[in-house]
């Protein structure tokens, strides 16, 4: 998919195919595993893999068309079809990259406006039709991959719903629909002075809409970083009707409805537009970075700072292994960082982060760089270590896109715990990591670290690389990712089931999808479960609507193909 700017969207792997590590960049991630793991990541002894052509994957003919009044909307293209077959998973990315995209979409249709979408799951509930949402197709977790076993399936694109539609700037709130995506929406609202301040990873390519359903956590540390406190009201369309909040900024009517929609997945609508919280771009920014002799000194000094409480925008604790990858390392190469940093709409912030490195020294630790101080529209910017960080956090995915095509193996894990329990939750899925993906591949590199610090807890984030199994070695492409993906799930599975021994949530913000579905399955109260499958019933009774996330599928109608074109 091809874009304004001349770049292209990578069909198979994460973002732009322009941005993708090549050549010397690639040939260096080769280096550094090999020096890592004794032996060259890639089993198979062929070397760096390139994409497939999209064009030679064979793509099975739509078993559905699209009625008349949506052709317009309509996209049977075998290349539009394999990129909405799925999602940004490692498991989905190594086999599309070996062109192996077993479940793509009959048809993708990009509706232009919230009617257009109505009518849209008005056909499919009728002829029973599967719909997935998709929004920027970032989901790491299958939450947009279509299913298996329910007949035909739509893919429904929200790209052209994305603009900001109005500004209250007196309530500093914004009204967005629902596909527009992190830069379009700061671009518009940046001529107004203004900033939503939600910036995940997936800040580039994924959208609002996307944001609200899976309750996707920002960037920032501390204050108001998940999309759920940032969220003022919200419309959806649904099988069975229009979903819409009224703006408010508090309400004690019963259930809210904006909060059953914060984190559905798309099983019970399709959000078209919200009105969210916005504010002053900042123009003051902060920042140091510390060093500790060991990771558990440095999360006490993280729960110190976050009880003051101090509201750093940026507090994060990176082990000796993920500062390294950084590029943040101090020199000895053994300390663990903490990288701080204070944002305000004006005025210095000398004070408060001189208190949080007094706060930070209490517990041993060393500053190495800063205090960093800028002023002007600072939004979105760091230097010194925290700015290495950056750099390396919004590059990661790519790097995982990487070390696919050479051969190994890529996950993060993310959850969160209370303080009581985090130095040995830690710990314990350090060692379930390594010894996984040690048993599973014949190594392992594992890094951690933190992303948002809470008064009453944290939330850990672990990253594991390791070469190819064994079992890549195998003669033909297909063969060689499935074994990839295979190991992946077995490192997936170790780890899963040790957050779950621990009391910790499945998910911190990376959301359920299908791939964690077992384990949310376990932490969620069984009563809930009903509930919610009942709220599913009545909202989709078809259950056309991301058939399989979070709640069974329902039994889908047979599709009527006769008359679905009618």
């Amino acid at each position: 998919m091809s874009s304004t700017t001349g770049r292209t969207r990578s069909w198979w792997g994460w973002g732009w195919d322009e941005e993708a590590l090549t050549g010397p960049a690639l040939d260096g991630v080769g280096a550094m595993l090999a020096a890592r793991f004794g032996r060259a990541p890639d089993a198979s002894g062929h070397g760096v893999v390139d994409p497939v052509d999209p064009h030679a994957v064979e793509v099975a003919r739509p078993r559905v068309a699209a009625p008349r009044h949506l052709a317009a909307l309509t996209s049977e293209d075998p290349v539009d079809r394999l990129r909405h077959g799925h999602g940004a998973a490692f498991r989905e990315l190594v086999r599309a990259l070996h062109g192996d995209v077993p479940t793509p979409p009959d048809l993708v249709l990009r509706p232009r406006d919230a009617a257009d979408v109505a009518r849209v799951l008005d056909w499919c509930s009728d002829a029973g039709i599967a719909v997935v949402p998709w929004g920027g197709g970032t989901s790491v977790v299958g939450g947009v991959t279509p299913p298996v076993d329910v007949g035909p399936v739509v893919s429904l694109d929200l790209e052209h719903l994305d603009r900001v539609l109005d500004v209250d700037e007196r309530s500093q709130h914004a009204l967005v629909q629902g596909g527009a995506t992190g830069p379009a929406i700061e671009r518009q609202l940046a001529t107004r002075g203004l900033t939503f301040r939600h910036f995940p990873q997936s800040w580039e390519f994924a959208t609002l809409g996307g944001w609200v359903v899976t309750r996707a956590g920002g960037h920032f540390a501390t204050g108001p970083t998940h999309v759920d406190d940032l969220v003022a009201a919200v419309t959806a369309e649904t099988p069975t009707g229009r979903w819409a909040s009224r703006r408010l900024p508090g309400s004690g009517a019963g259930p809210s409805p904006d909060r059953l929609l914060l984190g559905s997945e798309g099983i019970l609508g399709v959000v078209t537009e919200a009105w969210v919280r916005v504010q002053p771009r900042p123009r003051s920014r902060a920042s140091a970075t510390l060093a500790f002799p060991t990771f558990v000194a440095g999360l006490d000094a993280v729960r110190a700072i976050a009880q003051v409480p101090l509201e750093p925008a940026n507090c994060r604790l990176l082990d000796p292994v993920e500062a390294a990858l950084a590029g943040a390392a101090p020199p000895d190469g053994r300390r663990t960082l903490l990288v701080l940093g204070f944002e305000a709409v004006d005025g210095p912030l000398t004070e408060r982060l001189a208190l949080a490195i007094e706060v930070a020294r209490d517990h041993g630790a060393e500053v190495l760089d800063g205090p960093i101080e800028r002023r002007g529209d600072v939004t979105g910017a760091a230097e010194g270590g925290a700015g290495a960080w950056r750099e390396a956090f919004l590059r990661g995915p790519y790097l995982r896109d990487a070390i696919a095509r050479l051969g190994g193996v890529a996950e993060t894990f993310e959850t969160a715990t209370t303080w009581d329990r985090a130095a040995e939750l830690v710990a314990t899925l350090r060692d379930t990591a390594e010894a996984a993906a040690t048993d599973a591949c014949g190594g392992a590199l594992v890094a951690v670290r933190t992303t948002h610090a809470y008064v009453d807890g944290v939330a850990p984030y672990v990253t594991v690389v390791a070469p190819g199994p064994p079992s890549a070695a195998a003669r033909d492409r297909v063969s060689r990712g499935r074994a990839q993906a295979a190991a992946w799930d077995a490192v997936k599975a170790a780890v899963s089931d040790a957050i779950d021994a621990a009391g910790a949530t499945i998910t911190h913000h990376h959301a359920v999808g299908r791939d964690h579905r077992r384990w949310y399955d376990r932490q969620r109260p069984e009563v809930f479960a009903r509930a919610l499958a009942a709220v599913k019933r009545e909202i989709d009774p078809a259950g056309v609507l991301n058939p399989g996330v979070l709640v069974d599928a329902a039994a889908v109608p047979v599709s009527r193909c006769d008359d679905a074109s009618g």
